[in-house]
């Protein structure tokens, strides 16, 4: 019997709705996709910084304790007030500055990656986009960020300049695909923080690796915050992304990989700093439960692998697209049954 305190094992905050067709994929792309275009094409001319500065608001602050309760940075970044007058705004600070911006194509649309291969300049824009500019520890397992419902102030100027007088902000309001961006923030430091050791690789391959599986892992949770209404910071979620990005990566899915980035490369014992706990913030395991959702984390992978290598034909174009679509109707304890396999045929 599954232990009281792993119930949301069960959880899946998925819909099925709006899913589209393997013919529609991939589909148009999201609004702001152009605005990130015009982004890109003035790099050249006036660098990565300054290009997304004139734009992006909250570069132009520093990360600093208290900076998300400052009334200039308030001002800037809830009513897109200019910042070239205010005081604080002395612009955040990257060690060196050498970002690529590039549009990636997703199964859901083109999508905004910022990408360096500096630890200190990743957690710094981290901090900068999901953390209101506040020194937030970052784990070292985290080399990604999905920045989702981003209220971009230079796509609201430019909506407000093209209808003029008929501008009516209560009604943009309502329509938030006309100033929230999703984009991503990726380094290239190696996966889960597991070194290339631990998968018998070299450490320039390993790296290489690492970004196609963080690329495609973000990719996944994209997808399914467009057409599936859900990306959390959740165990379905990330099993299912970490899925995506594996077999991108390696060509198949490979369970091994998947439990060296949980923490659990020599089960039953777990590795601290492990992506496993990153997900049990706001829950408090004892022992039994912590080893029973080991177990459960364990047999889920063990179990998909399984069954990919028998129905190599999810190794497809399509056929990763509908995995991704068939895992998304399960939940964490079905995977790991000894009936997986047939939740998985039945969904395809």
């Amino acid at each position: 019997m599954l232990n009281e305190q792993l119930t949301f094992l069960y959880d899946n905050n998925f819909t099925h709705d709006n899913i589209p067709s393997w013919n529609e994929i991939p589909p148009a792309d999201e609004p702001f996709v152009e605005a990130w275009e015009e982004y890109i094409r003035d790099i050249p001319q006036k660098g990565v910084l300054n290009a997304l500065r004139e734009r992006l608001v909250q570069l132009n602050f520093p990360v600093q304790e208290g900076m998300s309760t400052n009334p200039n940075y308030q001002a800037a970044t809830r009513r897109g007030l200019a910042t070239t007058t205010m005081k604080e705004a002395t612009d955040t600070k990257l060690e060196e500055a050498r970002l690529t911006v590039y549009l990636y194509q997703t199964m859901a649309g083109r999508i905004p990656v910022i990408e360096t291969s500096n630890r200190h300049d990743f957690e710094t824009l981290v901090r900068v986009f999901s953390h209101r500019n506040e020194p937030i520890a970052i784990p070292l397992s985290m080399g990604a960020c999905m920045i989702k419902g981003y209220n971009n102030w230079d796509r609201v100027a430019k909506y407000k300049q093209k209808r003029g007088q008929h501008f009516n902000f209560s009604e943009m309001k309502a329509h938030k695909e006309l100033y929230q961006d999703v984009f991503l923030i990726l380094t290239d430091t190696e996966y889960s923080s597991v070194p290339a050791q631990m998968l018998g690789l070299n450490d320039d391959e390993w790296r290489k690796l690492s970004m196609v599986i963080r690329r495609e892992h973000e990719a996944t949770h994209y997808f399914t915050l467009r057409f599936l209404g859900s990306a959390r910071n959740h165990l379905l979620d990330e099993f299912i992304a970490d899925y995506m990005g594996i077999v991108a990566a390696a060509g198949r899915y490979r369970a091994d990989w998947f439990l060296c980035f949980m923490g659990l490369e020599n089960y039953p014992a777990f590795r601290p700093g492990g992506r496993l706990t990153n997900y049990l913030r706001d829950l408090n395991l004892s022992a039994e439960a912590f080893n029973e959702l080991k177990s459960c984390v364990r047999n889920a992978a063990l179990n998909v692998e399984a069954f990919a290598n028998k129905y190599t034909e999810v190794y497809s174009a399509r056929g990763k697209y509908e995995m991704l679509l068939q895992l998304s109707k399960t939940n964490l304890i079905e995977l790991a049954a000894n009936y997986s396999d047939k939740i998985i045929l039945t969904n395809l």
